[in-house]
């Protein structure tokens, strides 16, 4: 099971697209992420560039947890194709990215 909600990885993925000028947000956001979210993340982004499938989602938490030396926000950072890995990993998770980023700019 995926320990991050579509939202939280859709406001990273908004976040991301905007990184040279939302870097301090970027980071607070990914900061404030429990342990447990920042390896989903990371498993979701490693599913979406294909080094893991989205059936071994289980395996890629744990290798996230692992091998986790860095902070999570500079790791995901020194990718240049972040926001298209994490759609990628949502989609193929069964997660409709384009939904989860509307939910958050929806007017309630």
């Amino acid at each position: 099971m995926l320990p991050i909600t579509a939202d939280k990885i859709a406001e990273v993925i908004i976040l991301a697209r905007e990184l040279d000028r939302a870097e301090n947000e970027f980071d607070a956001f990914v900061e404030r992420l429990n342990e447990d979210e920042q390896a989903g993340l990371v498993a979701v982004f490693w599913i979406g560039r294909g080094s893991f499938e989205a059936d071994d989602l289980e395996d890629a938490i744990d290798t996230a947890m692992r091998e986790a030396t860095v902070p999570t926000a500079d790791y995901l950072k020194g990718s240049p194709h972040l926001s298209d890995h994490l759609e990628a990993g949502m989609d193929a998770l069964g997660m409709d990215a384009t939904e989860a980023e509307d939910e958050l700019y929806r007017p309630t």
